[in-house]
């Protein structure tokens, strides 16, 4: 297969991911390239429903939606590299390691997601993952998915 370099949208982004409103975490995908990585933005704005208690008088984007994000940019590029969104044949997000939190993500900042894809093993898929604000490094994880097929 070759690389693509290309955005994927909103709309795309809905009919890859189940996710919806208020819990869908990533806004557009930048590039990517098949079977290798993937960049993604998710913007963070005030009026989303977190903020609201988390918390009252200084607001922080909760570090467990950095990592559904990571999880939901990863499972992006499983779609764009294998084309696989059979109901019957999903990867299901198992596990995460070496997460560490650098810095606080705030109402207004854009966090940008790479994703790379950096291990195949029968049916375990890992990725590494960089959250980015503003040229700093806010979260490291690995995340891993299982195929299931029922």
């Amino acid at each position: 297969m070759k690389d693509i370099n290309d955005s994927v949208n909103a709309k795309s982004i809905l009919k890859i991911l189940p996710h919806r409103y208020p819990f869908l975490m990533i806004d557009k995908v930048i590039t990517f390239k098949i079977f290798k990585c993937l960049k993604a933005i998710k913007n963070c704005s005030i009026n989303e429903p977190f903020f609201q208690g988390h918390f009252l008088k200084n607001p922080i984007f909760p570090g467990v939606l950095i990592i559904e994000a990571m999880a939901q940019a990863s499972g992006i590029l499983i779609y764009k590299s294998t084309g696989e969104l059979n109901i019957n044949k999903l990867y299901h997000f198992v596990g995460m390691d070496n997460v560490r939190f650098k810095k606080n993500v705030i109402p207004g900042d854009q966090i940008l997601i790479e994703v790379i894809w950096s291990e195949v093993n029968k049916k375990i898929l890992k990725f590494k993952n960089i959250a980015i604000v503003k040229n700093n490094i806010v979260c490291k994880s690995t995340i891993i998915f299982s195929k299931t097929v029922f």
